[in-house]
């Protein structure tokens, strides 16, 4: 069975859709907003839109009870509060991280879409990039 099928098993369906069109418009503008963080003049907006699809994500997944979700969104919000207090714009490695995050992300709405179990996480998802090199 797949992950839309046990949703919609225990929840009612107009909140799975609700959920699924919101979670659609926020992988639309993922990836910009990460790209964005490499550039100064977007780099404080970009996080705290970053911070709160993220925060978005864990709080409907954890309703959800959509664990990989609420365990992932959780980690990536964490580092982007780390990230809130910082003025200078992030390193390549890092963005190159929430990235391969965003592709997670988006295998998951694919799984969605085709009715799959859930993807499993890719550990090295898991380990924080040094956001801190140059």
């Amino acid at each position: 069975m797949g992950i839309r099928s046990v949703l919609e098993a225990n929840f009612d369906f107009e909140i799975i859709d609700e959920f699924l069109d919101h979670y659609a418009m926020m992988m639309e503008i993922l990836e910009p907003l990460i790209i964005d963080l490499g550039n100064n003049d977007r780099y404080q907006r970009s996080i705290e839109e970053l911070f709160r699809i993220f925060h978005n994500i864990k709080s409907a997944s954890g309703y959800l009870q959509i664990q990989p979700m609420v365990r992932l969104s959780t980690f990536v919000e964490d580092a982007l509060e780390q990230l809130r207090t910082r003025d200078k714009v992030v390193n390549e490695e890092t963005i190159t991280w929430f990235i391969s995050v965003s592709d997670m992300f988006m295998q998951w709405q694919e799984d969605f879409k085709m009715d799959n179990e859930l993807s499993k996480i890719h550990f090295s998802l898991l380990i924080l990039p040094d956001m801190e090199k140059a």
